[in-house]
């Protein structure tokens, strides 16, 4: 059975948001597009909460936003217990996320990002697995309450 990846973009990853799930498809992922389903003005938090929470209770145990920076995505996504949204703007950075990071979220700033390149920092993001471990001790700080 293929893994399941939520998406979600608000209206400024709209395009590269359908790109995208093309992509998925064609790697074997099934895509879960979870909207915005146009170009009109939309609120990124909508979308950033519905991926997040996705990944939050494991539903799924990876996600993709879009919007035009990625911030906006990020400061909702990462509200979520358990969620590391990273932004990734090339395929290193994207590399680095999940290799260092352990990113379950990766988001795309989809206004400074050719297809291509976008197509490449997803690929990158989903070949790349979790170093471990001296990074294993930081990821879980992550998590931890701090008084």
């Amino acid at each position: 059975m293929p893994e399941v990846i939520p998406i979600g973009a608000d209206h400024a990853g709209y395009e590269l948001k359908r790109r995208l799930v093309e992509e998925l498809r064609a790697l074997g992922y099934e895509p879960l597009d979870l909207g915005t389903s146009g170009p009109e003005s939309t609120d990124y938090p909508d979308y950033a909460h519905q991926v997040a929470s996705r990944v939050e209770h494991q539903d799924a145990r990876r996600g993709v936003l879009l919007c035009g920076t990625g911030l906006g995505m990020s400061y909702a996504a990462n509200r979520h217990h358990g969620v590391r949204a990273a932004v990734a703007w090339t395929p290193e950075i994207a590399r680095l996320a999940r290799e260092h990071n352990d990113a379950n979220v990766l988001i795309l700033p989809a206004r400074f990002l050719s297809e291509a390149e976008g197509v490449e920092i997803l690929k990158t993001w989903l070949d790349t697995e979790f170093a471990g471990g001296r990074h294993s001790r930081r990821v879980a700080k992550i998590d931890q309450e701090q008084g």
